[in-house]
């Protein structure tokens, strides 16, 4: 059974684009990753303060878009196998193998699948920053920048205008967040507020609101 190209696999595409936007960037210091705080059912808003980005390790996190459970039960084997590895090696474990262990699971799923999208986002020991894309099937790709959920085409259209290469994170959290806030204007799943996350060597830190509101935007 072709279940990339089957009737099915058409279906579960179509209904996990659940409103929301998450994006993330490299840097040449660490990585930003972004995300709105809205959490719709069809058109209800269920919740105006989600945080669809959840940590992992001190040197590692996740943007989430879905389903709600789902995402939530991937998070859990996510940081379980992160404190398992880092435990057992006595180092953190790299960004791509936790890439590589998420498209795993996802993939050994693929007939009863997880309905997520996901941001895997890290800055480890060897001081090089990391995204990787993880559709709902396993398929894994790594970009400089990426958007996920449905305002995701707006925000790319920020993106590929305001991205440059050796980026600071002190520059690409303002990006970030102009990007959400672009899919904020102009797509109704997307609301209500943003959350940042920078991920350097001081570990995985949450922006204050206070540089959040220093950042001119309007939605």
């Amino acid at each position: 059974m072709d279940l990339q190209n089957s009737g099915y696999s058409k279906y579960v595409l179509d209904h996990v684009k659940k409103g929301t936007t998450t994006c993330a960037l490299t840097c040449s210091d660490g990585v930003v990753l972004a995300a709105d705080t809205r959490a719709s059912a069809g058109f209800f808003i269920a919740d105006r303060h989600v945080m669809k980005i959840q940590k992992v390790d001190r040197h590692l996190g996740m943007t989430i878009a879905g389903g709600v459970a789902d995402a939530q039960n991937l998070v859990d084997i996510m940081r379980y196998n992160a404190n398992i590895f880092r435990i057992s090696n006595r180092k953190l474990m790299p960004v791509k193998s936790a890439a590589r262990l998420c498209s795993n699971v996802l993939f050994n799923q693929r007939y009863f699948p997880f309905y997520v999208q996901i941001i895997m986002a890290g800055y480890d020991s060897e001081k090089v920053a990391q995204i990787y894309n993880i559709d709902l099937f396993g398929s894994m790709t790594t970009e400089k920048f990426i958007s996920t959920g449905s305002g995701s085409p707006v925000a790319y259209g920020y993106l590929e205008t305001e991205f440059r290469d050796n980026l600071k994170v002190d520059d690409g959290y303002k990006i970030a967040i102009r990007a959400i806030a672009a899919a904020i204007r102009r797509n109704a799943g997307t609301g209500d507020g943003i959350n940042v996350v920078i991920i350097d060597k001081e570990g995985f830190r949450e922006l204050p609101k206070e540089a959040k509101n220093a950042v001119e935007v309007s939605y």
